[in-house]
């Protein structure tokens, strides 16, 4: 077993004995506390229902909720509505009196519960969007950031991994010798950098088996009038993946990291 084993297996473990599911037998909700951590640095919370071999997902509303406390409400702006719609479509979500829901069934639980966790993540990161000064959100800058490059880029890239769980990247780039999967990140936390690595890992002997070429990691980070903590640059590159920070986007070492 190497370390890559290792690594996930601990992932494993980890996700295992952080998630705590409490029942509420007169109602049949079921609250899921995830590790993973929400707008304000508290735990995801998400709850299930199975109902007639029905399984619904739901956040209970706390997603917008949360956003409409942090100042930042999706609903009354077209272009955080229109990002959000993205989201939902990505992850097969929708809107239900301002949940965000998902439905399924029991057999797809753990993919159903990866992608809500997914969209509660990326609905949340609105919340950074806030001030006047930001014009774009940061996933269309790095869209015209490659699109200022020629880059032939596919976008909302989905593969499944070992796992059997899909994984969706914001990026692919596929070259003769090399495939590129790209991450954007207006931030980085002790959440999603292990996400995007595991994400990464999981799908990398699939794809590479069935493409012949050599997958590789890429997350682009926005690093402008913010600090991003060292130890998660040093996670990214001990894993094997790479990263360009965008105030240095344009050096030359930067643009080789995008050949694929």
């Amino acid at each position: 077993m190497n370390w890559i084993d290792n690594s996930i297996k601990e992932y494993y473990n980890w996700l295992r004995e952080k998630t705590i599911v409490t029942m509420d037998e007169r109602t049949g909700w079921s609250a899921i506390t995830t590790p993973f951590l929400g707008l304000f640095n508290d735990n995801i919370e998400i709850y299930a229902k199975l109902e007639n071999g029905k399984l619904i997902l739901s956040d209970d509303g706390m997603t917008l909720a949360n956003l409409e406390l942090a100042g930042t409400p999706v609903l009354r702006s077209p272009k955080r509505k229109e990002w959000l719609e993205m989201v939902f479509l990505n992850y097969g979500i929708f809107l239900n009196n301002n949940e965000l829901q998902v439905i399924g069934t029991e057999k797809d639980f753990n993919q159903k519960k990866h992608n809500l966790i997914c969209a509660i993540s990326e609905v949340s990161d609105m919340a950074m969007m806030a001030k006047h000064t930001v014009s774009s959100l940061f996933k269309e800058d790095v869209k015209a950031y490659l699109d200022e490059q020629n880059i032939i880029w596919t976008p909302q890239f989905i593969a499944k991994g070992s796992t059997g769980i899909e994984f969706t990247f914001d990026f692919q780039i596929a070259g003769r010798q090399k495939e590129l999967v790209i991450k954007s990140f207006n931030s980085l936390n002790k959440i999603n950098v292990p996400n995007f690595l595991f994400g990464w890992d999981d799908i990398k002997p699939a794809r590479e088996k069935v493409s012949g070429k050599e997958l590789k990691g890429l997350a682009i980070v926005n690093n402008i009038d913010k600090e991003i903590k060292q130890e998660y640059l040093d996670a990214l590159e001990s894993k094997g993946a790479s990263y360009i920070l965008w105030d240095s986007r344009h050096e030359q070492n930067a643009l080789e990291k995008l050949r694929a």
